[in-house]
């Protein structure tokens, strides 16, 4: 056995009895959910459903709603086979909650314990396991191999500063990518980075697939009612720092009849609270949804601080600027979802997540890049002050999307064969 995994195997066993504690203290900030600690440990809070089981990992939210569509799929052209989807945050829980179809199981994943892992694997014996995007976890792995399960990586992503980690740490990274039966990386970059282990297939990227986020038809048109003529710019997904320097951007456009409305959608909408008191510094009157407040007409900003409301917003937005891309170390998020709703998508600098995408995208007009605050102002008043190349900008990003979406049939015939 590698040196290196030998280690990672003793650091991670000397941890566990402090496991319980860590993650008491984590409940109390609002990281974990109190009621389901015992499934981060391993311990099993659903019965194990009879026959054969897909096990299928995302880690946090975007990786959660990139993996509805194949285990829709799952059930559907193999209702005898289980489906259990883990996850290791509390909004991935609660989205999955709702968007799981029949048949398929959450629950939270274990911790990479000998001891978790070990109770999780022998309670659900998975005959099929896929971990998601940049999910490496040893003793899982290995333990769910060593159980016969075979083991996918799927729509893999390997950034710079993982691929030196591996190469620190060859050993281990080798006896962890060789257990792998398939191994399908989501860009050109990953494939290269995967290049000296002699792993990786065909390019798939589950975030090309999916159907447009749904939304409430009633609060909609409620909303649309109370907006009337105003044109709508949406700061989606937003993190810590892009919310001042989006809404400064957004306030230094032209003054124009009807006022525009800013809505800002943290991406943790515990931020809501945060968010609102910094707008309000900068002046304006500012509205959050979860208080309740309306948007009136004199409104210069909404909080959307609310959880499976995307969709909702995407619609009423004439400009999406996706947050995640105008803050260092984040990497974007996905703008297909906008694209989907023939919404124009608007990027920052810092969009490494999804290179290749927007790279097409850009090439193609059917989203902008803005390189800082003043180009964030030139061209999100570009976009509102030309309805018209709006709408071709936004007709443009949903023929992409829909060009992408064959994204899903590409997995399944790699997967397939590997299905118990």
């Amino acid at each position: 056995m590698a040196l290196s995994l030998t280690l990672y195997r003793l650091g991670v066993a000397l941890l566990e009895p402090f496991t319980p504690a860590i993650l008491r203290g984590r409940a109390r900030r609002g990281k974990e959910d109190p009621v389901r600690l015992g499934e981060r440990l391993g311990q099993a809070s659903a019965a194990r459903p009879e026959g054969p089981l897909v096990w299928i990992h995302a880690v946090s939210v975007g990786e959660s709603l990139s993996v509805l569509p194949l285990v829709e799929r799952l059930r559907e052209r193999r209702p005898e086979q289980a489906v259990l989807v883990t996850s290791g945050t509390v909004t991935s829980a609660a989205l999955l909650a709702r968007r799981l179809p029949p048949g398929a199981i959450h629950q939270f994943a274990p911790l990479d314990t000998p001891g978790a892992s070990r109770r999780f694997l022998d309670h659900w014996r998975p005959d099929l396991t896929i971990f998601v995007e940049s999910e490496f976890w040893p003793n899982l792995l290995l333990g769910a191999k060593g159980r016969g399960s075979r083991l996918v990586l799927m729509s893999a992503r390997v950034t710079e500063k993982t691929a030196g980690g591996w190469r620190r740490a060859r050993g281990m990274a080798t006896v962890v990518l060789k257990a792998f039966d398939l191994v399908l990386p989501q860009d050109r970059a990953t494939l290269e980075r995967l290049a000296p282990w002699g792993v990786g297939g065909p390019l798939v990227n589950l975030k090309y697939v999916g159907e447009p986020l749904a939304c409430d038809e009633a609060e909609l048109a409620r909303l649309k009612s109370a907006l009337g003529a105003r044109p709508v710019v949406l700061a989606a997904s937003t993190h810590p720092g892009e919310e001042a320097l989006i809404a400064a951007a957004f306030e230094a456009m032209p003054a124009t009849v009807p006022a525009p409305l800013l809505i800002l959608a943290p991406r943790h909408p515990e931020r809501g609270g945060e968010v609102a008191a910094l707008l309000r510094g900068q002046g304006g009157p500012v509205a959050q949804r979860t208080e309740g407040e309306p948007v009136r007409s004199d409104t210069r900003a909404y909080v959307a601080d609310t959880l499976g409301e995307m969709g909702l917003w995407f619609r009423l937005a004439d400009v999406a600027v996706m947050g995640g891309s105008f803050v260092d170390g984040i990497g974007g998020h996905n703008p297909l979802e906008p694209a989907r709703l023939g919404v124009p998508p608007v990027t920052g600098p810092f969009a490494f997540n999804f290179t290749d995408v927007y790279a097409e995208m850009l090439a193609g007009q059917a989203a902008l890049l803005a390189e800082g605050p003043q180009d964030l102002t030139r061209v999100m008043h570009g976009l509102l002050s030309d309805p018209d190349s709006a709408r071709r900008t936004g007709a443009t990003a949903g023929r992409f999307a829909l060009s992408r979406s064959a994204a899903l049939d590409d997995a399944w015939v790699a997967l397939e064969p590997l299905l118990p």
